[in-house]
């Protein structure tokens, strides 16, 4: 029941409802403690904790000695999950980016180190030597300089060390999408599968990706596969209020399936 939410809780809900419909657009002041004393009949300690609530979800930022204003939100954007129509387009992140009239960009950082058992177990991996057995790449991708994206992909050395290929962006075919950095070895990715899922931001990923602790962030499981074996593991982590998934493909011709 409504009457059994804590006040700060129910302040908040009214304030946040206020800053979505409007009645505070961005770059507004939002009412100080004393007014919201005054306008809700609560404690001090009642509407600090409001406006706490409110400033942690992201929607507010406090100006020291001036008080605190609603923020910009930036559009939602869409991110495409697509297995064809992006050959020879580079990355597919900038591609899918500038298409809706963004900047895409990216940060990584790229060693070679033992598979975790989960990474292990999803490459199909021999038992451990103590030696580097995959390519680890960690990346934090920017959408107009936020950051909007993260992911860690894992290849295995046996199958890249050697060629140009093994750092993913470095080499002749810097930037460009897995199908088509693994076309140039004579690897062909005939299978993709991703899992999506949500969950609340580690401290570390909230950090990275400028959202407050405890946001929910969507996450994807992907795999690539060339004639049965898995040549690629990423775990993919988005801010849930930046981006919508979109998922396409091409029909056979056909019709089967």
């Amino acid at each position: 029941m409504e009457s059994e939410r804590p006040l700060y809780a129910r302040v908040s809900d009214d304030l946040r409802s206020k800053i979505r419909v409007g009645a505070y657009p961005p770059g507004t002041r939002l009412p100080s403690r004393p007014e919201i004393r005054d306008e809700y009949g609560v404690s001090d300690a009642v509407a600090k904790q409001a406006i706490g609530v409110i400033i942690a979800e992201g929607l507010a930022q406090a100006r020291p000695g001036s008080g605190t204003y609603v923020v910009e939100r930036p559009p939602v954007r869409k991110l495409v999950r697509a297995w064809y129509g992006r050959r020879g387009l580079g990355s597919p992140f900038r591609a899918s980016m500038a298409e809706q009239g963004h900047r895409g960009a990216w940060a990584y950082e790229s060693e070679r180190v033992q598979a975790p058992p989960d990474v292990r177990e999803r490459l199909a991996l021999p038992e451990p030597t103590g030696q580097p057995e995959v390519l680890r790449t960690d990346y934090v991708f920017t959408t107009d300089d936020r950051p909007s994206m993260l992911s860690t992909s894992y290849e295995p050395l046996d199958l890249t060390e050697g060629t140009d290929i093994v750092i993913p962006e470095e080499g002749p075919h810097a930037g460009r999408g897995v199908v088509d950095r693994m076309a140039t070895i004579g690897v062909v990715i005939d299978r993709w599968d991703e899992t999506v899922g949500a969950r609340a931001g580690s401290a570390e990923e909230c950090r990275l990706l400028d959202i407050p602790l405890g946001s929910v962030v969507m996450t994807i499981t992907r795999t690539y596969e060339a004639a049965g074996r898995t040549v690629e593991v990423a775990f993919i982590v988005l801010s849930a209020d930046l981006f919508v998934l979109g998922y396409a493909g091409e029909v056979p011709r056909d019709g089967a399936g």
